[in-house]
């Protein structure tokens, strides 16, 4: 028997560790969480009983080997992913040799899904497959569960790819069509366990796929996902659906009902221990985001101001809101220190640990406790630079900065806004480096710095300019005539005020909507009266903007795409479990 990958999870050795137990037992076993599609512990059972055999002096059958490679490879998460592709192939050539021929095509199908092809390629193979897998239930040699676990893969592989495709829209209902298909096919066989499975998958992702589009139908699909889940008989939580449910709740406004969702699987999760620790983690942040939203303060505008009056009222004051506003508690807290502690001890996806990391230290800066979250947001920089995490390392800048000033540290913050807008340039994201680098100037002038600061607000009008924001530029030119004025007089500071005039004339030229033109009217009257009072002394400063952060890390941009708190087209980083390596049940 193939051995499984250095870091796919351990197999159980059973209980102590000791000298396996009677051989057939253990083979009896294993069949039987094979049998359950997808058991977690079935890679175990399968590790013991081939040692019990061997010690004994016999050797699995072919069949049974496909079946331990095949749980094998439902086993290989994070680095050990890749081998998958190989496991499921030889399990595939095996249970062909055995006569298992729905088997095979399963095999070859996981085959496709964990494989290096991009997903056109996949789902070209995986419609190959279906078809052969339709003609075996024809004939009467593949099983109902069998073909609609055939089925369901390629579904999957087309909902993944659904917000590439020309007309989203409509392959999502082509695709929709396809499930309510594959539900009906598989419904009047509801009373063999076997089906239940693929049903309950094929419900959740048509109740992911018609979300964006018919939320009341999707709850209907994902509460029957739900159901079917527990009717098969499956011991594991169905965490998947449990996780899209909320997410549709959520989206309906019905954040109550998708707490008590989330608070049932957290608890449930704690009795079950087939519950991956990623999942836990999972669950734990969506639990968090529904009871306290995303990571943001109210409303608050990227360039800078408070976003209940345009830019910010009047002025670009903070006004007095040292912090966001949350309504979580401290169980939010709890929530997420108990993510980041699960995320760490499942080690299969990092970012799940950095944004779990995101996610408490905003929750500490939001209760006024700024040691404490710039503690643990400290702990996203010092981990290992990893492709994909720049954004989240700008966000952990941003807020540590943030908290930098509460704590009245403003070198500090204006150290960290300076990298973070450095670090979001260098992501071709001069939008997000224009508003980093006023908060750098602003941090520098309250850090008694005005020839840096007037510097760093020259940074930012020029950026903000390269993006055709004339409005943010004028304000960051209006912020650098103060600090010019105490480094160099008033002359100097006019100078500067009449050019931020300018932009903001220049950008109602150029006919904007009509909210940015009431922002841009309202600029204009600050600069004159900036221009005013530059005529006496002790004009008063601006106390600097409020909380802004970056985009979301890994956020998800398709009307189809799921992120990691089961929100489908929702703001926010993907789910870590999508498409790869999402293994429990069918793949």
């Amino acid at each position: 028997m193939t051995s499984p990958p250095s870091d796919a999870r351990p197999y159980d050795r059973g209980r102590g560790g000791g000298e396996p137990e009677d051989p057939h037992a253990l083979l009896d076993r294993a069949r039987r969480l094979s049998a359950a599609g997808g058991h977690p512990a079935a890679g175990g059972a399968w590790e013991r009983a081939a040692t019990a055999l061997r010690r004994a002096g016999g050797a699995i059958t072919p069949a049974d080997h496909a079946d331990a490679l095949d749980a094998t490879a439902l086993d290989c998460r994070g680095g050990a992913r890749p081998a998958a592709e190989t496991l499921f192939s030889h399990a595939a050539e095996l249970h062909e040799r055995s006569g298992q021929l729905g088997k095979a095509l399963i095999s070859r199908a996981r085959a496709l899904v964990t494989g290096p092809e991009p997903g056109a390629t996949v789902c070209a193979g995986l419609a190959e497959l279906g078809e052969r897998a339709v003609g075996l239930h024809a004939a009467g040699r593949a099983t109902v569960a069998q073909t609609a676990t055939v089925l369901l893969l390629r579904c999957r592989a087309r909902a993944d790819l659904l917000d590439t495709t020309p007309d989203p829209a409509a392959e999502a209902a082509a695709l929709g069509g396809d499930l309510a298909r594959l539900v009906a096919f598989a419904l009047p066989h509801r009373a063999d366990p076997a089906v239940l499975g693929p049903l309950s998958d094929s419900r959740a992702l048509l109740g992911r796929v018609t979300a964006p589009d018919d939320p009341p139908s999707a709850l209907a699909h994902l509460w029957a996902a739900v159901a079917d889940h527990g009717a098969s008989g499956r011991p594991w939580p169905p965490t998947e659906a449990e996780l899209l449910l909320a997410g549709v709740l959520r989206a309906t406004g019905a954040r109550t009902e998708a707490a008590t969702v989330l608070r049932t699987a957290v608890g449930s999760g704690e009795e079950n221990a087939l519950l991956r620790a990623a999942d836990r983690a999972r669950l734990r942040l969506a639990l968090a985001w529904t009871l306290e939203g995303p990571e943001t303060s109210d409303g608050l505008d990227p360039r800078g101001g408070d976003g209940g009056g345009g830019w910010d009222g009047g002025d670009g004051q903070d006004r007095g809101h040292g912090r966001p506003r949350r309504p979580g508690g401290e169980e939010v807290v709890s929530l997420l220190t108990e993510a980041v502690r699960l995320s760490d001890r499942s080690g299969e996806d990092p970012r799940l640990g950095v944004l779990a990391r995101l996610r408490l230290g905003s929750a500490h800066a939001a209760r006024g406790r700024w040691q404490e979250a710039a503690a643990v947001l400290e702990q996203v920089l010092a981990g290992p630079a990893r492709d994909g995490d720049e954004a989240a390392r700008v966000r952990a800048r941003a807020w540590i900065a943030f908290c930098a000033l509460r704590l009245g540290e403003p070198e500090r913050a204006a150290r960290q806004y300076a990298l973070a807008a450095a670090e979001a340039r260098l992501r071709a994201d001069s939008r997000c480096g224009a508003a980093l680098s006023h908060r750098a100037a602003h941090a520098l002038g309250t850090a008694g710095a005005p020839e840096k600061s007037a510097r760093a607000y020259e940074r930012a009008a020029d950026l903000w300019r390269s993006v055709g924001d004339h409005g943010a530029a004028a304000r960051s030119l209006r912020a650098r005539a103060r600090q010019v004025r105490t480094a160099w007089g008033a002359a100097r500071a006019e100078v500067i005020l009449e050019e931020a005039l300018r932009e903001a004339q220049r950008g109602l030229r150029g006919v904007p909507a009509p909210a940015e033109r009431e922002r841009l009217r309202a600029e204009l009257v600050r600069i004159r009266e900036e221009l005013t009072d530059l005529v006496a002394p002790g004009a008063d400063d601006d106390t600097g903007p409020g909380l802004w952060l970056p985009p979301d890390p890994y956020e998800v941009s398709g009307r189809y795409q799921v992120n990691v708190y089961g929100d489908v087209g929702g703001a926010g980083p993907p789910a870590a479990t999508a498409p790869g390596t999402r293994v429990q049940g069918c793949v």
